[in-house]
This record gives structure tokens, C-alpha cells and sequence, in this order.
């Protein structure tokens, strides 16, 4: 690369820089031996945000209409550790929430089986924290799903 390539190579990004030399990036899931699209296939960040907004929203739901019966600052005390104990029932009985349901996800751990009780634990308490889902590898698996060694996959 000569110096005019290597000096304008900052604003197309380390990625395309290391596209332009030759590096084969694949595609997302590759490494971790999933298909590239359909049943199995790792769930685009869009279907995971939109699941989380509606997860989010049905437990918003219920902490304000039957926790708090209409007092927003005593609801707002209820939702994250009702999203908490709601999310692990659900991913360690069924795999799936309900938003994950309507957006067709499940999460699964690496081998393909259902995730223990304390790797769906773990990872809700990091999602809960906010940052670990923020910060994503090369196949868009956040920090929360490679600590326990899990995968948001398609259904």
C-alpha cells in the first residue's frame, strides 16, 4: 500500500483497509460454523433490538398496570428486575421470549442445545447492565453472549 493509499485508508475504516489487502472477513457466523442465512443462522442486530424493545415494553406493561397499579415512579422501580426474572424463566424453559418469539429468535448455546440456568442468568444480568450488548464481535455477538458461550440465532 503506498503512502496516499495508507493515509486515506483511515476514513473508509480497518475493515475496508483490510478488505483493500486482501483479508477475507466471510460472513457473519462463519467462524462459529452456523449456516449463512435461514433456521440456525445468527439473528441481524435489527431483529435483536426490535425483540428487546418488545420485551421491554410488555414488562414496562406489566410492572405499571399490575405491580405499581398506575404509579409510574413505583413502576419504574419493578421493571428491570421484573425484565430480569421474566427474560431467565423464559430463555432457560423455552429458549425464547416473546419478543424474541415474534421476531423468530432463540437463544442457543454454541453446540446447538439450550442454554443452562446459569448461562442464561449471567447473560441477563449483563444485558441488564446495558454496556455488553452495546460492544459486538465480527459475527455481531455481544459481550454477554460470549461471556456464557451463547448465540441469538433464527428459528
Amino acid at each position: 500500500m503506498d503512502t496516499r493509499e495508507a493515509l486515506g485508508s483511515w476514513i473508509d475504516g480497518p475493515k475496508a483497509a483490510a478488505e483493500k489487502m486482501g483479508a477475507d472477513f466471510g460472513y457473519r457466523g462463519e467462524r462459529l460454523g452456523l449456516p449463512k442465512e435461514g433456521p440456525g443462522s445468527i439473528a441481524g442486530p435489527g431483529r435483536r433490538i426490535g425483540a428487546l424493545v418488545v420485551d421491554s415494553w410488555l414488562v414496562s406493561m406489566i410492572s405499571y398496570g399490575l405491580i405499581a397499579k398506575g404509579d409510574a415512579g413505583h413502576a419504574n422501580l419493578w421493571t428491570t428486575p421484573l425484565f430480569l426474572a421474566v427474560t431467565a424463566v423464559l430463555l432457560s424453559t423455552v429458549g425464547t421470549t416473546v419478543g424474541k418469539r415474534l421476531f423468530g429468535l432463540r437463544v442457543v448455546r454454541l453446540d446447538g442445545r439450550r442454554a443452562t440456568i446459569p448461562q442464561v442468568l449471567l447473560r441477563t444480568v449483563l444485558l441488564c447492565l446495558i454496556v455488553p450488548p452495546l460492544v459486538w464481535d465480527r459475527d455481531t455477538r455481544g459481550l454477554h453472549d460470549k461471556a456464557v458461550g451463547t448465540v441469538e440465532v433464527r428459528i
